[in-house]
């Protein structure tokens, strides 16, 4: 049990050195991050449907 506590009690202490993102760091990281992603998914479905259409030609 000693060791749990003393194990929580650590955690808590590195907690306290983190160093958190400011609210508008954190907005604009957030923005980053779904942009690209959406880009990404919109990037993959436009080959997608490229190598499929190709397909489909090859294969008529």
């Amino acid at each position: 049990m000693k060791r749990m506590t003393e194990f929580f009690s650590g955690v808590a202490r590195e907690m306290q050195k983190v160093s958190w993102p400011k609210r508008k760091e954190l907005t604009k990281y957030t923005i980053v991050v779904v942009t690209t992603v959406l880009f990404m998914a919109l990037f993959f479905t436009v080959v997608d449907l490229g190598i499929s259409e190709l397909i489909r030609l090859v294969i008529e």
